[in-house]
């Protein structure tokens, strides 16, 4: 069986709780054990760093995907298994999720929302069937959950809108997820 990949949209930064960086660094551990690859922005700063470096130290393949205007910005990580330079940032997030069996959001700011909510359009458009797991450490991602009920009681989104994210509280909760979608 081919090895399965998971993108992972986290923050540039760690953020104000340290649990948010723990879940990364745990996570990136079982994905390793797990055998599944991370496919990520390909950072070394805030929670991409602490993911593909907990991949990494677990022996784990990384494909890390910058755009080449951020190399510097986000210290672009060239030791990784694949490291894929883009011009712009649609096209990192294209290669992203075309090198991807699901994504999982972690935490993070601007950025991660405009990558997850491309994910979950397009998943709405069928232009995937990918699962996408929202890890919500520590209730990070409440406010967004209940946006997203409301959207979708105001009548801008069909009730499947729910459907398309799973939500989960912790890394090992996304693994246990991912085991059974990935099967």
């Amino acid at each position: 069986m081919p090895q399965k990949s998971v993108c992972v949209y986290c923050g540039s930064r760690n953020g104000a709780n340290s649990a948010y960086a723990e879940a990364a660094e745990t996570f990136g551990r079982l994905l390793a054990k797990e055998g599944w690859r991370l496919v990520y922005g390909a950072g070394d700063v805030g929670l991409m760093g602490e993911v593909a470096r907990a991949t990494q130290a677990a022996g784990g393949e990384t494909f890390g995907v910058i755009p080449v205007h951020l190399v510097r910005r986000e210290v672009g990580k060239t030791d990784l298994t694949h490291f894929v330079i883009t011009e712009t940032m649609h096209e990192r997030k294209k290669v992203m999720i075309m090198n991807a069996d699901a994504v999982v959001v972690l935490p993070g700011g601007p950025g991660s929302l405009d990558e997850l909510f491309e994910a979950l359009t397009w998943r709405q458009l069928g232009l995937h069937d990918k699962p996408i797991l929202v890890m919500n450490v520590e209730g990070y991602w409440d406010t967004l959950h209940t946006l997203l009920n409301h959207v979708t009681d105001q009548g801008f989104a069909d009730a499947s809108l729910g459907d398309f994210i799973t939500w989960v509280d912790s890394a090992e909760a996304a693994t246990e997820s991912l085991r059974q979608l990935l099967a």
